[in-house]
């Protein structure tokens, strides 16, 4: 079977480097000269642990190529990927569809043989049936089926999710297109993976809703965590006790800074315009928006307050600058808001992450010095402030941190640090709904 995808980014490449493991013969086709080049060398442009050796396998073996033109790459393609960006449109909070339109456009024009072009991108509801009507329009002499195949990727461990993933679905309203993609992921429907067949519009929506959803749990779980330091309460404890119950489950039940990345601030903005569109608003969405936006701003009012009300001259060692580990993803990382807002109030910032300071450098104030390791961050340190719970941080001892810092305050936003023995070491200790005994 071959097949083609449309957009090596992060979505397209992990997908089609695991297609590419099923036995699958796929074409990645990548715009921009420079990221093919960048493949072409053996080299992967974005962090995700194993895909370097996932795609230099199946690139050895022949089954993941990238061509240089369109034409070629979908030359033969029974199924055709979209899996370009569809960031936040700026002023209205919609998801940009300029790169899906224009993709499935130059698809249909080059296209010389029936196939099915399915969106893998995040689309909003109602894409699909557009890009069937475009492919009426401009290829009435074709057989052109559209499907809807939402991904549910989760970055930092994108591999296991794509190959051992909770379901996979599909939405289309043509018979071929449902043949050929139950042939394509068989491999999973092989280990009972269930496979969910929908229509296009449903398809699209519950990608929004799930996304929806999970970011609802972390805003949920942060306002119980400002409700625990109000009255005494431990977060952990509490999202231990609901996340037992079968129907809460455990996962997503986590306080912090607030949720970041690529999916959740642009899902739930695109979700909350489609609502509104449609004359459904969602209240319960339109609040986390709110919520979590007003918790990132926030941080830096917390080191402050930690630090005796007054940052002005401070050396504040902030380590973790991705939105989660194992990514070197910046896109909505509650670092960037924090070190804007130490660095406003005068603060002197030094920062360490393990796999993003390249990425965060021209995002960060100029005045921000990124260090070599986690050492070099905290030496001379007044504040130590974790931002992203790198597993490396967490074998920071107190003893450790005694000889290297000045100070003796430490902010722990992802709750990793033992607040006892911070305490017990002389430390001013703040976490995450975790109040002071």
């Amino acid at each position: 079977m071959r097949i083609a995808i449309i957009g090596g980014g992060y979505v397209g490449l992990v997908s089609g480097a695991c297609f590419a493991e099923f036995g699958v013969s796929v074409a990645v086709v990548e715009a921009d000269p420079a990221k093919r080049d960048i493949l072409l060398g053996g080299e992967i442009p974005i962090y995700e642990p194993g895909l370097d050796k996932l795609v230099a396998d199946n690139t050895a073996a022949g089954r993941l190529t990238f061509p240089a033109t369109l034409e070629e790459g979908i030359e033969e393609a029974e199924a055709i990927f979209i899996a370009v960006g569809t960031p936040t449109r700026r002023g209205d909070g919609h998801a940009d569809l300029t790169y899906v339109f224009a993709a499935v456009e130059q698809v249909l024009k080059a296209l010389n043989h029936p196939a099915v072009i399915v969106t893998k991108s995040t689309v909003p509801v109602g894409t699909g049936r557009k890009i069937l009507e475009m492919a009426n329009d401009l290829r009435p002499d074709l057989a052109v089926e559209v499907a809807s195949n939402p991904e549910f990727l989760r970055e930092g461990s994108a591999i296991g999710d794509f190959m051992r993933p909770d379901r996979v679905v599909v939405g289309t309203e043509s018979e071929r297109a449902r043949d050929v993609l139950r042939r394509l992921y068989r491999p999973l429907y092989l280990i009972e993976t269930p496979i969910v067949f929908t229509g296009l519009e449903t398809a699209e929506l519950i990608k929004y809703a799930s996304n929806g959803f999970l970011a609802m749990k972390i805003t949920f779980i942060n306002e119980m965590a400002d409700l625990c330091e109000k009255v005494g309460g431990d977060v952990n404890d509490v999202a231990r006790g609901i996340g037992l119950d079968g129907r809460i489950g455990r996962k997503f039940l986590h306080a912090g800074p607030g949720f970041g990345g690529s999916c959740f601030p642009k899902d739930t903005l695109a979700l909350m315009r489609i609502a509104e569109e449609a004359g459904a608003p969602s209240r319960l969405i339109q609040s986390v928006v709110a919520v979590n936006d007003a918790r990132k701003e926030g941080l830096a009012a917390r080191v402050v307050a930690a630090c005796g009300g007054d940052v002005q001259g401070k050396t504040v060692a902030v380590l973790g600058l991705a939105f989660k580990p194992e990514t070197d993803d910046m896109r909505e990382s509650p670092a960037l808001p924090l070190i804007s807002g130490l660095v406003s109030r005068g603060a002197k910032v030094q920062a360490f992450d393990p796999a993003a300071m390249q990425t965060a450098k021209p995002l960060l104030p100029g005045s921000v010095v990124l260090k070599e390791s986690a050492i070099d961050a905290l030496t001379g340190a007044d504040a130590l402030v974790l931002i992203t719970e790198w597993n490396e941080f967490r074998a920071l001892a107190p003893v450790r941190l005694e000889e290297l810092m000045r100070g003796r305050v430490v902010v722990d936003m992802r709750n990793v640090f033992d607040p006892a023995q911070l305490r017990a070491a002389g430390f001013t200790y703040l976490g995450i709904g975790r109040a002071e005994p």
